[in-house]
């Protein structure tokens, strides 16, 4: 594991584990490496090794997730190779905060909302996506993504304001779930047909076994996107883009899709823009677009521009002998020592914006 100076240009350290590096987490206080069978933590600050999880179930996709709010630095990884169950750890306190039993199957996507308060989870099935309370572990709220078909949940994001929760998978349907639990306190409906079943269905699930009135009880989703294109892995995200919620969809064909999201009716959801991230840079919209203009250019265009950034022989930066030295492997139970220090509020980059060709910082939020 390499650890980069972005700003700057230069190595700050360089780790050696025992076996494959699987997954990389890391907030401001926290970096966590994931191997098969064991979790190392390390100091963001000073990139000591604080602790060595051992002998954790083998987890052969390097499944795991952080919070990145670093006053709740909750590690949450598979507690069983058989079962969902959860292991939840205290990156702070060092120390186990709970187990959770969150589905049959093995896991497949976990992920903790902005402020760590909340984590969601979704089993190798795919059909059902809970959230759970942290650090209690109770559950809150149980979405069911579909009943048909299993599916691999590919991505599994809260959104900033943990009101939304998005899911994808290897389908071309990307569901959105509201997170708020509806009352009886709704206005009366007028007499129909549908209301009237919709009651006795209601009633019955009180006298029914309790995995088919659990299934009746599941919430649907609040948006959806239908993708034009199936069998792909793909990544979202949910994001606020002048004062406006946008769903943002990655493909692994090298496309960024950018749809709206109404939050009050939900519902189907509409295509904005759609970027080609690896090609000409091309980028189509519908008339009703409102966001900011074009790149000129693709991103992999941008990025294969020569950097202004002057070479690292000639800037000052870490040794590279802060860390473990180069090859050196860890040991299990020791602290890496030496002068490496990372200034929490200076030494962190800023964000880069480049607008009609210009490049200009934005404060980091």
């Amino acid at each position: 594991m390499n650890v980069y100076h972005f700003k700057k240009g230069t190595e700050i350290c360089n780790y050696s584990y025992s076996s494959n590096i699987l997954s990389i987490r890391l907030n401001r206080q926290r970096l966590i490496v994931c191997l098969e069978e064991s979790i190392y933590i390390h100091n963001i600050k000073d990139m000591k090794l604080l602790k060595t999880i051992l002998d954790t179930p083998p987890n052969t996709t390097g499944l795991c997730a952080l919070s990145i709010n670093h006053a709740n630095s909750y590690l949450a990884y598979p507690g069983s190779a058989t079962s969902g169950e959860i292991a939840l750890y205290d990156g702070n306190t060092l120390k186990t905060a709970c187990t959770i039993a969150a589905h049959d199957g093995p896991l497949a996507a976990l992920t903790f909302n902005s402020t760590g308060s909340k984590l969601a989870s979704a089993s190798e099935k795919g059909t059902v996506i809970r959230v759970f309370s942290i650090p209690g572990g109770q559950k809150l709220y149980e979405f069911r993504r579909g009943m048909k078909r299993y599916v691999n949940i590919s991505s599994l994001v809260f959104s900033m304001d943990s009101q939304f929760l998005c899911a994808s998978s290897n389908t071309e349907t990307v569901h959105i779930f509201k997170l708020e639990h509806l009352t009886d306190s709704r206005p009366e409906e007028p007499p129909t047909w549908s209301g009237y079943m919709g009651k006795m269905f209601q009633a019955a699930t009180n006298y029914l076994p309790a995995q088919v009135s659990g299934m009746m009880n599941q919430d649907r989703a609040f948006a959806t996107v239908r993708l034009n294109i199936s069998g792909q892995r793909n990544i979202c995200a949910l994001s606020t883009i002048q004062k406006l919620p946008r769903l943002l969809v990655t493909t692994s064909d090298g496309h960024l899709y950018i749809y709206n999201l109404d939050p009050q009716d939900g519902g189907e959801c509409v295509l904005i823009q759609k970027h080609s991230l690896l090609g000409s840079g091309k980028m189509e919209e519908n008339k009703e677009n409102d966001l900011q203009p074009p790149l000129p250019q693709s991103y992999a265009a941008t990025v294969a521009r020569q950097s202004t950034v002057p070479s690292t022989s000639t800037m000052p930066g870490y040794s590279e002998d802060g860390g473990a030295l180069r090859g050196e492997v860890i040991p299990e139970h020791e602290f890496a020592t030496g002068p490496v220090c990372l200034d929490d509020e200076n030494e962190f980059p800023p964000i880069i914006l480049c607008r009609g060709g210009q490049p200009g910082k934005a404060k980091r939020s």
